[in-house]
C-alpha cells in the first residue's frame, strides 16, 4: 500500500530560506509542502488551518518567536510533529525548543539528506537529534530536576521496558516485534508513560530515561530490529 505523503509547513522569517527549502523538498518523493509562514504567529495560524504532519520551525523570528509558537501549537495540536530548524546550537535555544515540544532539532547547515531523514523520523514520532545536540542535552539532564516538577507516577515493569526501547531510538513497530505485541499496544504503553511522567513527547521520555540511568547515550543509539 502506498504511504501517504508527509505534509510539511515551512516556517522561517527569511524568504530565501523558505523558498530554498520548498524547492529542495519539492524534489523529494513522499513529501509535500502545504504552506509557509514568515513568523511565529503565521505559523500558529497556518498550523490550525492546514493541519500539517510536520512543521519546520525557525526559532528566531519577529512577532512570535519559534519557542512560543512551538508551545502553542504543541498544546493545541499535539499530533503535529515539530522539527526546530535553526542556525543556532546554543543551550538557550536547544533546551527551550525541546521542552516546548519539538521532536527534533537540526542546524540549517545540515546536508539535504539529513533534513529529509529528520522529517521522516519526526513524522514517525521518533526523536531526531544530531550527536552534538544529544551531548548538550545529556549535560543538561545531569543537572537535578527542579523540585517544582510534578512527581511522576510509578511505571510498570512493561512500561519501563518500553521506555528503555524508546530511549534506544527504536520505532513502534520494532518495539512491537521485540516484545511480541501489536503496534497499537506499544502506542498505548507510550501514551501511559508520557501521561504518568508528565512528558510531552518521545524526546522528553528519552531524556527522562537518560536522567534516571535507564539508558545512556552509549547504549541508547538506534538499533535495527
Amino acid at each position: 500500500m502506498t504511504q501517504p505523503s508527509i505534509r510539511v509547513l515551512i516556517v522561517d522569517d527569511q524568504a530565501i530560506v523558505r523558498k530554498g527549502t520548498m524547492a529542495l523538498l519539492a524534489q523529494m518523493d513522499g513529501i509535500t509542502v502545504v504552506g509557509e509562514a514568515a513568523n511565529g504567529q503565521e505559523a500558529i495560524d497556518q498550523a490550525t488551518t492546514l493541519k500539517p504532519d510536520v512543521i519546520l520551525m525557525d526559532l528566531v523570528m519577529p512577532k512570535v518567536d519559534g519557542i512560543a509558537a512551538i508551545q502553542q501549537i504543541s498544546a493545541s495540536q499535539p499530533k503535529v510533529r515539530i522539527l526546530a530548524l535553526t542556525s543556532f546550537a546554543t543551550d538557550d535555544k536547544v533546551f527551550p525548543a525541546i521542552k516546548a515540544g519539538a521532536l527534533g532539532y537540526l542546524l540549517k547547515d545540515a546536508e539535504p539528506e539529513e533534513l529529509v531523514t529528520a522529517i521522516h523520523q519526526v513524522y514517525r514520532g521518533e526523536p531526531s537529534l544530531p550527536p552534538n545536540i544529544a551531548r548538550k542535552l545529556l549535560r543538561e539532564i545531569r543537572q537535578p530536576p527542579p523540585h517544582t516538577q510534578p512527581i511522576p507516577d510509578p511505571l510498570t515493569a512493561r512500561e519501563l521496558e518500553v521506555l528503555s526501547l524508546v530511549a534506544k531510538g527504536l520505532d513502534n513497530q520494532t518495539i512491537a516485534n521485540r516484545l511480541t505485541v501489536t503496534e497499537v499496544t506499544v502506542r498505548t504503553h507510550i501514551s501511559h508513560i508520557l501521561d504518568k511522567l508528565h512528558l510531552a513527547n518521545r524526546v522528553q521520555a528519552t531524556l527522562y530515561a537518560l536522567r534516571t540511568g535507564l539508558t545512556s547515550l552509549e547504549n541508547g543509539s538506534a538499533e535495527e530490529g
